[in-house]
């Protein structure tokens, strides 16, 4: 008997197309002669629907379209994820389902029991928790079916909550042949070998081997790598997918299953493969084609544009270089250099006029030059204006180009440097960019060394760096990891890192006093265990710290 995990990629809402995904696959295990076949959470909505799980409609399609396909599972087991109803009226009017296919038919449903609500997730939000533990039986073996995180509870991996149940306690002792998992597991940097490691436990316990089958795709901030796998009985790896591509894992049970070596997780290779899937799945997802971006010659926007042209193909990139009297002219060059290695559309747009009528307007208005910082901001302003004139004119998406480094502390100008439709890099610290653009350059020099040499600049005055506001970026990154995604206390962090705790009371007080801008961000693509917005809920109006 074979089993097929059909590692798909579904779009939010999207039932009609989904459910083409699922028919697809269907036939695709059947010509494989597959008997039993898994797909990921909530297969036929997408993983994560929010407030669309609120329209009646929606799910009275999925339970249509769920029966209509029914009868092609013939000859086989298919277990489907989606949301269901509730008939018993209580707390909340949906499950999380698995729906269990056999020979044409429902048989039946395994709700999911432990529904996380912290970070990114929010299901307590909409669903009830299932309480039965059944065993499905199908030609002569014990199957038992989980979703998601109803396995993470065993290892005690999780330090965000306490589930009074374990669901894999429930099935300890029944004899269970073959264990399941359809799961919406997000990426963050390294999560595959936690993912692997943590279920291992579980298969300790139950001695049968675990079909994990995990979405794959972008979903507005989330990012989701697949990487679905299969472990035997004792633990050790016997089939891993590749990651950020829809794929098939086929394994048949009447040989022994392979011991493999377990794939390394790649990293900045991973990183960099989530975020061309990032920029990829927002665009296509919602029709989008082109993107425009400004081209500084510095390295965050270089990096921008190499994803996008991977993600989109260099044809349906823009990159407009916006020079003033301030830009050194290797930044123009090393601009030009950029584009040409990508082979991009590029143009040069001098802001320097328009920011010339900007002074002199206020000079009148003030009564006196403008500030130094006002000037600054004007021409960060000034930028952002002649992009969304762009994207207005020409149907094109801005992709914004800060990172989680600047984020952090508010070095970014509101309505300026901080336009756009998508923060590409907001998740990623500074020493994680120059990591990727030395990936990018695995090859051949596509980033201009001269870019990656560079001293940070945002070039808004004379002879400007970023260490003139900042900190260096190895002193920041580690303030921004140990504080934000460890939630190291400041005196961990002292003792941690060896700086002074004034010092770091400052930084922190400026990532709290930062929140007003980052709320008016574009939403930027989640690659950590805690990025700025979906899973991080603070107050702008606080005293804290």
């Amino acid at each position: 008997m074979k089993v097929l995990l059909a590692q798909i990629n579904p779009t939010i809402g999207y039932i009609e197309g989904n459910c083409a995904k699922v028919l697809q696959a269907i036939k695709r295990a059947k010509n494989k002669n597959a008997s039993l076949l898994l797909f990921p959470e909530l297969t036929l909505t997408g993983y994560f629907p929010d407030d669309l799980l609120l329209d009646h409609a929606l799910i009275q399609k999925a339970e249509e379209k769920l029966n209509q396909m029914a009868p092609m599972t013939e000859g086989m087991m298919v277990v489907i994820g989606l949301p269901r109803k509730s008939e018993k009226g209580t707390e909340k009017p949906l499950y999380n389902s698995a729906a269990i296919c056999m020979d044409g038919k429902v048989v039946g449903f395994q709700d999911k029991v432990l529904l996380p609500t912290y970070d990114v997730f929010d299901e307590r939000r909409y669903f009830e928790s299932g309480k039965a533990h059944p065993i499905w039986e199908y030609r002569g073996l014990k199957i038992a079916i989980t979703i998601c995180e109803d396995l993470w509870q065993h290892a005690r991996a999780i330090s965000e909550t306490d589930y009074e149940v374990d669901p894999v306690k429930e099935f300890e002792g029944r004899g269970v042949d073959l264990l399941f998992n359809l799961s919406g597991s997000p990426y963050s940097f390294r999560r595959k070998e936690r993912r692997v490691s943590i279920f291992r436990e579980v298969v300790k316990t139950l001695s049968c081997p675990l079909f994990f089958c995990n979405q794959v795709g972008a979903n507005d901030q989330l990012i989701f790598d697949g990487h679905s796998f299969v472990l035997r009985a004792d633990g050790e790896v016997a089939l891993m997918g590749r990651g950020f591509v829809e794929e098939d894992l086929l394994i048949d049970l009447e040989k022994d299953l392979p011991q493999r070596k377990m794939i390394e997780d790649e990293g900045i290779a991973d990183l960099y493969q989530a975020l061309v899937l990032g920029v990829r799945d927002y665009f296509h997802k919602q029709g989008f084609q082109k993107a425009i971006l400004g081209l500084s010659g510095g390295i965050d926007s270089a990096l921008v544009a190499a994803i996008a042209c991977e993600a989109l193909g260099k044809e349906q990139v823009i990159a407009l270089s916006l020079p003033s009297r301030y830009n050194a002219p290797t930044s123009l060059s090393d601009a030009k250099l950029l584009a040409q290695n990508l082979g991009l559309a590029f143009q040069v747009v001098s802001i320097d006029p328009i920011f010339q009528q900007y002074l002199d307007l206020f000079t009148s208005l003030f009564g006196k030059a403008p500030s130094d910082m006002t000037q600054q901001n004007l021409q960060a302003r000034i930028r952002g204006m002649i992009l969304m004139a762009f994207s207005n004119e020409h149907g094109l998406i801005l992709l914004n180009t800060s990172n989680k480094s600047e984020m952090a502390f508010g070095y970014a100008t509101l309505y300026g440097d901080m336009a756009g439709g998508l923060g590409v890099l907001q998740d990623v610290t500074k020493g994680k960019i120059y990591r990727l653009a030395h990936f990018v350059n695995r090859e051949k020099e596509v980033i201009p060394i001269s870019i990656i040499q560079k001293i940070p600049s945002a070039e808004l005055t004379e002879n400007q760096t970023d260490f003139d506001t900042l900190p260096p970026y190895e002193v920041l990154d580690p303030v921004v990891d140990g504080y934000l995604e460890n939630g190291d206390s400041l005196e961990a962090l002292q003792k941690e890192l060896g700086l002074s705790f004034s010092f770091l009371q400052d930084l922190i007080l400026k990532i709290h006093r930062s929140e007003y801008k980052r709320r008016q961000a574009p939403i930027g693509l989640r690659v950590t265990e805690k990025a700025f917005g979906k899973g991080r809920i603070v107050p702008i109006v606080q005293k804290w710290r």
